[in-house]
């Protein structure tokens, strides 16, 4: 065989290489961690910051930025098998294309997207903390800087959007749901995550490699009892516990020392008193929005990712803000879901059934709370339900999958009604100060949501009798 054969032989060869890399690795949180073993397999007696700089070395992030906090990311070794070294280069450099594709991101087993290179980078700052709690650059790598640089653009662009996958078994394209901003809803997940397990490994004493820390944080199987019985440090937590390690005031005097070191970098004067006495209003501002959409709001899987079908017809809207919640029970299904995929068949099952069945327009439900964590998106914030017959255009329906008339739900998911949705909906200016709570069975003649619920939610602070 000729040279020019050989040569094109190779060339062939190297590319049919990088395609099935790429085929054998899909966009899932599952398949990262599998590639991230196989970084540390190829080095057995590689420390995690070892290991974690041949990962920022292979996608690239070493910018002065960066380096200013971690240090030089070429310092951890060689070089990585080349068809893994183009999936880590892919899977740790965010952009977000023209078409509204986001790259860079991953699709965790909760159901939940997450951007790569501020968890790692939150990650490799725990690591390297040389104090137990106390991460230098923490903020600044991981969402400080973003906020910062948003008072750069519009004062119309609010944070976000989240977005669906186009396969939730092996995915391979992310499409955000709106016009991007300089945060997204993975980079916010991403950037959370990073703060709670670097923060967490500082205090660590026991060595783990970085897959172990992944698959323990993203891969919890949860028991009969949801969330109640789980570890603290789950990426279902990741709200509540960043909420609990991460003071607003904080973030947002991290924001503006971000955007002052970013043009001491560049060669910069260090910002005048003027110039950082307007960023710092401008921060506090989006510091505000971030507050109320990812730390007082319960995250809400979208109905895109539980696979809703289109409404039938056209939603009527509602007039905010509503002045009523009523709670219900699904009854059927009849079993709590624990799972992100058991809830979105059990969303499915119900949007089927009240579709067909009932001959309804959508699923009657504003939101429905699962026992996996989160909440479920039906008919959302402004399109009128079909949950209570001569109240859906003044109150949302919330619904809570399972039979309650002998037993509750979770204290997880009622807490993420009671007081987060709740709370949220009053924050966004959707429910007013005041609003009443009621079971579904004082208005309409139903045993829902069940005898034992029932008891329970007269109980809570916003519920109230039927006026006569």
């Amino acid at each position: 065989m000729d040279k020019g054969c050989w040569k094109h032989t190779l060339a062939l060869l190297l590319v049919l290489a990088s395609t099935y890399a790429e085929a054998s690795f899909s966009w899932h949180m599952d398949d990262f961690i599998k590639a991230v073993k196989q970084v540390e397999d190829g080095s057995p007696d590689s420390q995690p910051v070892a290991v974690l700089k041949r990962l920022r070395s292979a996608a690239g992030l070493n910018d002065a930025f960066i380096k200013y906090f971690l240090g030089d990311a070429n310092s951890g070794g060689g070089e990585l098998e080349a068809s893994l070294s183009d999936y880590i280069s892919k899977a740790l450099r965010h952009r977000v294309t023209e078409d509204a594709r986001e790259e860079g991101v991953v699709l965790t087993p909760d159901g939940t997207t997450v951007a790569l290179r501020p968890l790692l980078l939150g990650i490799e700052a725990g690591f390297l903390s040389k104090t137990k709690g106390r991460v230098p650059g923490m903020h600044q790598l991981t969402l400080a800087k973003e906020l910062g640089l948003f008072y750069r653009h519009s004062s119309a662009q609010h944070l976000g959007p989240d977005g669906c996958w186009d396969n939730l078994t092996s995915p391979q394209v992310f499409t955000l749901s709106d016009s991007p901003s300089l945060l997204t809803t993975a980079q916010v997940n991403g950037g959370m995550d990073g703060v709670v397990l670097g923060i967490k490994i500082s205090k660590s004493k026991r060595p783990r490699r970085l897959s172990s820390w992944l698959t323990a944080y993203y891969c919890h199987h949860l028991e009969n009892e949801g969330l109640d019985t789980a570890p603290q440090l789950i990426s279902r937590r990741r709200r509540e516990n960043f909420s609990r390690l991460v003071a607003p005031p904080v973030l947002a005097k991290q924001a503006v020392k971000s955007v002052d070191l970013l043009g001491i970098l560049k060669g910069h004067p260090k910002m005048d008193t003027k110039e950082k006495k307007q960023l710092t209003a401008a921060v506090k501002e989006i510091v505000q929005e971030f507050v109320h959409k990812y730390m007082d709001c319960p995250t809400i899987i979208p109905r895109c990712m539980w696979g809703a079908e289109p409404y039938r017809g056209t939603p009527t809207n509602l007039t905010l803000p509503l002045s009523f919640m009523y709670i219900h029970h699904t009854h059927t299904p009849s079993q709590p879901c624990l799972t992100f995929q058991q809830c979105s068949v059990d969303m499915r099952s119900m949007q089927r059934f009240h579709q067909e069945d009932r001959g309804w327009d959508d699923i009657g439900y504003s939101f429905v709370a699962g026992s996996d964590g989160y909440i479920y998106e039906g008919r959302s914030w402004h399109w009128r339900g079909a949950h209570t017959l001569g109240h859906n255009s003044i109150g949302y329906g919330i619904a809570f999958i399972g039979d309650y008339t002998t037993k509750l739900p979770s204290q997880h998911a009622m807490w993420l009604v009671k007081d987060q949705l709740a709370s949220c909906a009053v924050g966004g200016g959707r429910l007013k100060a005041n609003f009443t709570l009621q079971g579904h069975r004082q208005v309409v003649n139903t045993s829902c949501p069940g005898d034992a619920f029932y008891n329970e939610i007269t109980s809570w602070e916003q519920f109230g009798e039927v006026k006569k």
